[in-house]
């Protein structure tokens, strides 16, 4: 690095606003917006302090629809900075967590509300463009009709994957925030007649169950409801035995921005590079299992959808915590 380069980073780390950035986009994927929800500031003021530490290569953006999302940068140059931050100021950002918190609980309240009211319906709406028929199609074709060992659908709504595939499953288990989803889904799921499966309520950034205790994961178009999808991929091959596998179904990248609103969605889909790449950080080997494109794709509100299959290896070590 030489001596222009690091003049451009330390004057981007020379403003209280960008440290504080910084630190926040070190622990999960910002919008514009919620960093400035969270520090108190303006959209434009925040976007100028992004757009510089950007050119000071600490930050990345991502245009999304309306949105704009900031990550962290290259870590050759952000992993030595926050290393030092984390030496001379261990407690800094503290109240930002907690602000950020503050900001999660809210849009975690609003999204709560609507599937609440929407739960009946779930089925017919998550479908959008791609017939369901054919995406489900699709799940069973890349699962293959081998054993699925415990099954784990995060984010199960109305219970149709644990009705689809609990049947290759010794064991089902159905996850979802909504009592109202998940009223539905055990009235599914007794009709069927497993005996096997059962739902739960929990949350997708803390899944029940041990490292370890499941052999096949479904997230079946949950991501883009996702404020961090990072960290639900992450979790969801935490429960990953050896062998096991993660089958992720989701939007591909569109730009239907109404569905932030009359959807809840978080994301407008995720291309190839992101979802492989979470995988990949976990330690997931990671492939596209089918692509299905959109019906039409001269008409922008066609959605496709794209099927990611992860793998632990056989002889894995399953987590950080059980290595240590």
């Amino acid at each position: 690095m030489g001596m222009d380069e690091l003049l451009v980073i330390l004057r981007a780390l020379a403003d209280p606003s960008r440290v504080r950035i910084l630190l926040l986009v070190r622990r999960m994927e910002l919008s514009v917006g919620e960093l400035a929800a969270v520090l108190g500031q303006s959209q434009p003021r925040v976007s100028r302090h992004i757009r510089i530490l950007a050119d000071a290569r600490l930050v990345q953006r991502a245009k999304e629809g309306a949105w704009v999302f900031v990550r962290l940068g290259s870590m050759a140059i952000a992993g030595p900075v926050l290393a030092a931050m984390d030496a001379l100021a261990a407690d800094a950002g503290v109240a930002d967590k907690a602000r950020l918190a503050v900001v999660r609980a809210e849009r975690a309240a609003a999204a709560d509300a609507w599937f609440a009211v929407h739960a009946a319906a779930w089925d017919r709406e998550r479908s959008l463009n791609i017939a369901e028929s054919d995406v489900e199609a699709a799940i069973v074709s890349a699962l293959g009709d081998e054993q699925l060992g415990a099954l784990v659908d995060v984010g199960t709504g109305t219970g149709r994957m644990i009705e689809l595939l609990g049947g290759q499953a010794s064991a089902a288990l159905g996850i979802d925030r909504s009592p109202e989803m998940l009223r539905l889904a055990r009235g599914r799921i007794e009709a069927s007649g497993l005996r096997n499966a059962e739902v739960r309520r929990g949350d997708m950034y803390a899944l029940p169950g041990g490292d370890g205790s499941a052999d096949t994961v479904v997230l079946h178009q949950v991501l883009h409801f996702a404020d961090d999808p990072a960290s639900v991929i992450g979790e969801a091959a935490r429960l990953l035995a050896p062998g096991g596998r993660l089958l992720v179904v989701d939007f591909m990248p569109h730009g239907r921005e109404e569905l932030r609103v009359q959807q809840r969605h978080v994301r407008l889909g995720f291309g190839d590079g992101q979802v492989l790449g979470w995988m990949s950080d976990v330690g997931l080997s990671a492939a596209v299992a089918v692509n299905l494109p959109a019906p039409d794709a001269s008409d922008l509100r066609s959605l496709g959808v794209t099927l990611w299959l992860g793998a632990r290896a056989p002889g894995q070590v399953l987590s950080e915590r059980q290595a240590a």
